[in-house]
């Protein structure tokens, strides 16, 4: 946890797509790709006797790149892995790593990053079994940004198993230990400053602990999963969103502004949007500071909105900051020209509407066959299908897009029940679905 200020099934006819049908049996237990973790009941865990362990733990600092060699044998005959970091994104573009976190069952290391060259590491760590993290959206991301390895398909993380037992997305790791294991913990050093040397007692206490209990969470959580058999869809799912942190930690500068485009903004505008937010980037990144210091994304809408074609109309009609003003003022405007300059065939495609109607129809009929489906197999309804997920799903039904266009998340082990059920319900709402996302229908 940082200290951060995170089916290629194609056919062009419709009804060719409920074709397979499927028993109940087999919609029960949605199928899951051969390759997840296996899911053979493991002996109930003795949590008392797994604390006891994790306070006895042996606790080692790796400053010294010779040192790193016992890590990387220790991650070699482990199986599993807890891992944290701690890092500093506070006033530039590039994260500053401070701190490795890794508890490999019966020894925790803290390995000062910054003293490093961690390569090595990164790819000992892809090769275990398992790698057990909490809330791991900012530490993969700085992962993939230093370790140049392919998306990893060993994540198991906490945050997302509590999900399916508690319908919690966003579980904090301290009250996950107690819930699960009813143990404390202090987070009060999440922001304190982690690249000074030498660490407070309490800093290197609370690092400790980000790990030292990580093991015992995932045998609890293990446990009761594959009990309830969960476990494959957990694994799946951590997969997925290791995946989508990979691809979110790799998108071309060219395509950031995707992430604050509106599906009002006109053509034009999607090209004012995409100029500057290219250069925001570009900027960001040569002069290593966080893109909102270069300008706030209200600036940036307002700018969207404004069209300023002077320096005057760039002070009194957005509210970027003066300094960055005076520095980049003439060259934003620059920008903001040749965008406004481009022939409408060179602009960007503007982003389909989303569902809005006052009829509830749809929405009911599809919400009953989410809570249908999430009694039947025991998973929460938030986390059989997130909203991301149903409005992209509405999208490929609504403009008769290919199947293939259908998000990562619903091609998995969701697809059969998404094919055989969710689709034909919203296939039977299909005009209202059209009228609520703008489409003239005969």
């Amino acid at each position: 946890m940082s200290n951060h200020v995170s089916t290629a099934l194609t056919t062009s006819n419709q009804s060719n797509r409920l074709d397979n049908t499927a028993t109940d049996d087999e919609l029960s237990k949605p199928s899951v790709n051969d390759e997840v973790a296996p899911t053979d009941l493991p002996p109930k865990p003795n949590i008392d006797a797994l604390l006891d362990a994790a306070d006895d733990a042996a606790v080692t600092w790796v400053r010294k790149q010779d040192d790193l060699a016992e890590v990387i044998d220790a991650l070699a005959t482990c199986g599993r892995v807890a891992l944290d970091t701690e890092f500093i994104k506070r006033d530039t573009y590039y994260p500053r790593l401070a701190l490795v976190q890794l508890n490999t069952g019966n020894h925790v290391y803290l390995l000062d990053a910054p003293q490093l060259q961690l390569a090595e590491l990164w790819e000992a760590l892809a090769k275990v079994d398992v790698a057990i993290w909490h809330a791991c959206g900012e530490d993969l991301g700085i992962f993939y940004l230093l370790s140049d390895c392919p998306p990893l398909t060993n994540i198991f993380d906490t945050q997302i198993a509590l999900s399916y037992l508690t319908g919690q997305l966003q579980m904090g790791y301290q009250q996950a230990l107690d819930d699960q294991l009813d143990m404390h913990i202090d987070k009060e050093q999440s922001q304190s400053d982690w690249l000074k040397r030498p660490l407070s007692d309490e800093q290197e206490q609370y690092a400790i602990d980000d790990v030292r209990f990580l093991p015992a969470l995932y045998l609890s959580l293990e446990y009761e999963l594959k009990k309830q058999g969960l476990f494959e869809y957990v694994w799946a799912d951590c997969q997925l969103y290791a995946s989508d942190l990979y691809d979110a930690q790799h998108v071309e500068d060219e395509a950031m502004y995707l992430t604050m485009a509106d599906y009002r903004y006109t053509s034009e505008q999607m090209a004012i949007l995409q100029a500057v937010a290219t250069w925001r980037e570009e900027l960001a990144r040569a002069t290593n500071q966080p893109r909102t210091f270069v300008i706030k994304k209200q600036a940036v809408r307002e700018i969207i909105t404004e069209k300023p074609s002077s320096m005057r109309e760039l002070a009194h009609k957005t509210t970027m900051h003066r300094s960055m003003l005076r520095l980049y003022g003439e060259e934003l405007l620059k920008v903001i020209k040749e965008a406004k300059n481009l022939h409408p065939a060179e602009h960007p495609d503007c982003l389909l509407p989303p569902y809005r109607s006052k009829n509830k129809v749809l929405s009911k009929a599809v919400q009953q066959a989410i809570d249908a489906q999430a009694e039947k197999i025991g998973v929460p309804a938030n986390v059989l299908m997130r909203k991301k997920w149903l409005a992209q799903l509405y999208e490929v039904i609504a403009f008769d897009k290919e199947i293939s266009e259908l998000p990562e998340g619903l091609k998995g082990w969701r697809n059969e029940w998404v094919m055989q059920t969710l689709i034909p319900v919203i296939e039977e709402h299909k005009t209202e679905l059209q009228q609520g996302m703008g489409i003239n229908v005969r």
